[in-house]
């Protein structure tokens, strides 16, 4: 499999460039977990970084892709179906 060196922004990964698992479409994952082992037993404190483009070339494109931290935590997934209703 293909990696790619990515940069990671804000969060406990600040400023670190770590090797990224490319997917069938070379492109990395939407979202990087990384667990975190606590003391005693207690399940892992889980840090999310989200996907986004990486540095823009000339013409405005993005060049590579980077990870910024979520705070929030695991997004809430799955699609957003237009005719379900909200809430």
């Amino acid at each position: 499999m293909r990696s790619e060196n990515t940069p990671f922004v804000g969060g406990p990964l600040d400023g670190r460039v770590l090797p990224v698992l490319l997917g069938a479409t070379g492109r990395p994952p939407k979202f990087y977990r990384v667990p975190v082992p606590q003391d005693e037993g207690r399940p892992p404190v889980v840090h999310v970084y989200r996907r986004v483009p990486g540095r823009v070339g000339r013409l405005g494109l993005p060049n590579g892709w980077a990870y910024e931290y979520e705070p929030e935590g695991d997004p809430s997934g799955g699609p957003k179906w237009p005719w379900k209703k909200s809430g």
